[in-house]
């Protein structure tokens, strides 16, 4: 209604509406004016003062309350829905839900569920048969089922985390609506067009023909995507998109290859604004370790770009054999070279000295890259290690000039002949040449060939069988401009004119830009730099390791996953979903889209249908308000009339205490109740002591808090699932303020940096660990602790955490011992990881026996609980779920079951606080049972 979600049962009655004009003119109509008799006696009325006086015609405002009172009672009558439930029209027809399920569905993809269940559960009334087409799967056959059938179905479904074709689609829906003749449709669309999406449109309404269509959108957030992520001299930015309008910022974080956090940015949308940049402005060396780009809050692996080490700035050094960079340095090829890597690279130039030394000065330093222009001769012990560089994965770009020409080196791509070819020279040219388009194959491919160009010297090589092979770029001649060679697993590339702008002014354009740019980019690999490189060397591939799921989150590859080409540039697809491929130390970053990608809304105006929205909130009837609210405006216009009526002053004068004693009455009831703190804390005794129940101490910290309260919820359900125990929902607690005695465990995360709890709290939790509580102290930062044997007693959580605990009367701890109960209690577990593994558990110190049968015990002392238990290996964050069931943070150990595992740990933790003494009694039970059997 009007673009509000309202709807009526029956909207007939709203024509009663029509009668408020006459109901207006009723109200306000006067009786005839008596006639006027003179009657002289009446005079000796004038002058007595009436007491009272009623108003000869209702005022307009009392006449607007009643009409507005009537209003709402016809307005109920209609019954009125808000968020009502949108399903397709009324029809016996059997139903098709076509469900978008790319990427850009993600982000509220249980908002498109509820809809689909919505539709299902309409289309179960009606005893309709149900056909489910997901629009990721074209060759998925379509078939009609029941409700049942249909629901399982839709639960089996997951967004994909690339971008789907709908138009594929279409062939099988054709087939389809052919086969079963009358049918209805909805369209759970996401109202993205990352591509063709005119077409499925237009196509769409061919195949629907007369068929009724309902095509939900709309009521949603506009999906985030990320894009064309750039690793510049200053900072690195990304771009982030979006299809919707209006004014709205957020944040992108920016993670390393642990998921630990490096830094966040700021972006902020214009109203108009489609795209817009995020910048991190971090030294160097933090952007080069970044290997994910999220958007905050925004759950699509859309929302996420992976970087490797194509998107690091790679360090490369420049040496020169030309003499002029003192005298003339603005015209040295160094200057040129510098300006053209300074947008993509961090520059090295060579110590002022030889070139032997500028080379030594580089291999030292393990650079990926080295430049060498117009370097002649190289030592033979040099040449080797250069030899050596290149096989082991570096790239050597070479530059042509004088002292080349007349060199003889096999570092070079292709043989060479002496001396040369010039403009007016023995192999001369008529006038400089221009380029000639760059080899399809090549590095180059698809770069601009400027017209501008020319050369007037180059050095040539030999002509041989695979001369062509190795051409990049060449001349309008036919001879190359640009060679290289695939060696073991780096390369060897040589431009065959000077790097400045003696023989020709290549290097004063952006082709000579983009160029480096496509050189640099192949350098810090140990795979093969892909085709074009050289012929004879086969493309290598690389399996998926890491796989980004719909939502944006890590998990093994799936089977439908290939292998690709290591030089793969592309957006992400079915068979190359998005993610990490190749070696985990250097491994190749596909992302869902292609960094000249660009989203935009869906235009589905040309189809004719119905058109719905999604809906966040579950439908309310508005019919009770409505009678109400109209109840207390008759109520309000009563109270008027005997006011004005002077109803209320005769009653006051007759019976003036009985009023005053029902006004006294009224107002009472009217008046606040007083409050009582001790209300407050019997309801959290009473929510505390109903169920048993897991605490967590409340840091102030809304990120921290929030991951916690996520992570006790997890462990809860985990512990129904697994075990016996069905506690209630987890209890944020003040250890200043609330009752400690009904927990059994309390979960303490500690935030670095934290004020000191005052000391009445440090004296409750004193009490409650004597009076058998358990307090899991969890720093969280196992992965920043420094190496070393002390490194864990350095982060500052821990120095956090001593300052708490110096107030404590702590028992002597030490790390859980592999026969301690605690690894006993329901799993058997060696350790206790979290989110990260190498932090360690401490536990109150347990005697030992020194009899000589202790070492044969399965378990040592143990019948008293450990008070206190300290961690950093962040076990809530391990524990921590969405609402739909996904984990919320990544975990950072190689072991796929690191999630299980902290549960389980988890699990131990809570039997061990609740049934310490049973448990460390059982693991005994051999042993008593063999003392018995003697």
């Amino acid at each position: 209604m009007m673009g509000l979600p309202l709807a009526f049962t029956e909207p007939l009655l709203l024509i009663g509406l029509v009668s408020l004009p006459v109901l207006w003119w009723l109200l306000r109509v006067m009786p005839p004016r008596p006639r006027r008799i003179e009657f002289p006696p009446t005079r000796l009325l004038f002058d007595i003062a009436p007491r009272e006086e009623t108003p000869s015609r209702t005022p307009w405002w009392l006449t607007a309350l009643r009409l507005l009172a009537a209003a709402l009672v016809i307005f109920a009558a209609a019954g009125p829905i808000w968020n009502p439930q949108v399903g397709a029209a009324d029809s016996k027809a059997p139903l098709m839900i076509m469900l978008d399920d790319g990427w850009s569905a993600a982000s509220h993809w249980d908002v498109r569920i509820r809809a689909a269940d919505e539709l299902i559960a309409n289309a179960e009334n009606d005893r309709r048969a149900i056909a489910l087409v997901p629009l990721s799967e074209p060759n998925r056959d379509i078939t009609l089922m029941p409700a049942g059938a249909a629901r399982v179905a839709l639960r089996q479904l997951a967004p994909k985390p690339y971008s789907i074709d709908r138009i594929e689609t279409l062939a099988a829906v054709d087939r389809f609506l052919k086969a079963t003749g009358d049918c209805e449709i909805a369209w759970l669309s996401d109202g993205v067009d990352t591509g063709r999406g005119e077409d499925f449109v237009a196509g769409l309404g061919k195949t629907v023909g007369d068929r009724s269509l309902t095509i939900f959108e709309g009521g949603t957030s506009s999906p985030l995507a990320l894009v064309a992520a750039e690793n510049a001299a200053a900072k690195m930015t990304v771009k982030v998109l979006r299809t919707g309008s209006g004014i709205a910022m957020g944040t992108v974080r920016a993670l390393d290859q642990k998921a630990s956090p490096i830094g966040e940015a700021r972006y902020t949308f214009g109203p108009q604004d489609k795209e817009t940049d995020a910048a991190f402005d971090l030294p160097v060396e933090l952007r080069n370790d970044i290997t994910r780009l999220e958007i905050s809050g925004e759950r699509s692996a859309g929302a996420v770009q992976l970087l490797d080490k194509r998107w690091r700035r790679r360090a490369i050094g420049i040496v020169s054999g030309a003499t002029s960079e003192t005298a003339q340095p603005l015209l040295a090829p160094t200057f040129y070279l510098t300006r053209a890597l300074a947008p993509f690279a961090d520059v090295r130039l060579a110590d002022k000295g030889s070139p032997q030394q500028g080379i030594t000065q580089f291999l030292d330093q393990k650079l990926p890259m080295i430049i060498l222009a117009d370097v002649g001769t190289i030592a033979p012990e040099l040449r080797e290690r250069l030899n050596a560089w290149v096989d082991q994965g570096g790239v050597l770009v070479r530059f042509a000039g004088p002292r080349l020409a007349q060199a003889e080196d096999d570092l070079v791509p292709v043989k060479l002949r002496k001396g040369g070819r010039t403009l007016g020279g023995s192999l001369t040219w008529e006038k400089p040449q221009h380029l000639a388009t760059f080899a399809a194959d090549g590095p180059f491919a698809g770069v601009a060939v400027p017209k501008d160009v020319t050369v007037s010297r180059q050095v040539l090589a030999e002509p041989d069988a695979v001369l062509a092979t190795k051409s990049w770029a060449s001349l309008e001649d036919g001879t190359p401009l640009v060679t290289g060679e695939h060696r073991g697993k780096g390369l060897v590339s040589l431009f065959h004119v000077s790097a400045d702008m003696r023989w020709s002014d290549l290097p004063m354009s952006g082709t000579f830009v983009e160029m480096l740019r496509r050189v640099v980019d192949m350098s810090g690999y140990t795979s093969k730099p892909g085709p074009g490189v050289a012929s004879e060397a086969t493309t290598e591939t690389v399996a998926p390791l890491h796989i980004l799921d719909g939502f944006g989150a890590f998990g093994p590859p799936p089977a439908t996953a290939k292998p690709l080409p290591a030089d793969y540039r592309d957006r992400a697809t079915s068979d190359h979903p998005p993610g990490f491929y190749g070696p985990a130390e250097g491994p190749l970053a596909v992302n869902t889209l292609a960094s000249a990608d660009r989203i935009a809304a869906l235009n589905t105006a040309s189809l004719r249908a119905r058109h719905a929205t999604y809906t966040n909130a579950e439908p309310q009837d508005l019919r009770g308000w409505l009678l109400s609210t109209a109840l207390a405006l008759f109520l309000v216009d009563a109270i008027i009339v005997a006011v004005l009526g002077g109803g209320i002053a005769a009653l006051l004068r007759r019976r003036a205490a009985p009023a005053m004693i029902v006004l006294g009455l009224l107002f009472a009831s009217l008046s606040p109740a007083p409050s009582h703190a001790d209300s407050a804390a019997d309801d959290f005794a009473m929510k505390a002591t109903s169920q048993t129940r897991l605490a967590y101490v409340v840091t102030g910290n809304a990120d921290v808090d929030s991951i916690v309260r996520a992570g006790m919820s997890g462990l809860t359900l985990f512990l129904a699932q697994r075990t016996a125990l069905e506690a209630g929902d987890p209890v944020g607690i003040d250890p200043a303020r609330d009752e400690l005695a009904f927990f059994p465990l309390i979960y303490w995360p500690i935030v670095p940096g934290a004020p000191k709890p005052p000391q009445d709290a440090i004296n409750k939790i004193d009490a409650y660990m004597k009076q058998g509580g358990t307090v899991l102290f969890d720093t969280r930062d196992a992965i920043e602790a420094p190496p070393g044997a002390n490194g864990a007693a350095q982060t500052p959580g821990m120095q956090t955490l001593r300052e708490i605990l110096s107030s404590l009367d702590v028992p002597e701890l030490e790390p859980v011992p592999r026969e301690h109960v605690l690894t006993k209690t329901f799993y058997l577990l060696r350790d206790f990881p979290g989110r990260f593994v190498t932090g360690q558990t401490w536990v109150e110190t347990l005697p030992r026996d020194e009899d000589e049968d202790s070492a044969q015990r399965p378990a040592r002392g143990g019948d008293g609980v450990s008070p206190i238990i300290i961690t950093s290996n962040d076990l809530a964050g391990a524990w921590a779920v969405r609402p739909d069931g996904q984990a919320m943070l990544p975990v950072t150990g190689g072991d796929t079951r690191q999630r299980e595992f902290a549960y389980r740990a988890g699990a131990n933790i809570v039997m061990y606080t609740l049934t310490g003494n049973y448990k460390a009694d059982q693991v005994h039970a051999p042993a008593l049972i063999e003392r018995l059997g003697q």
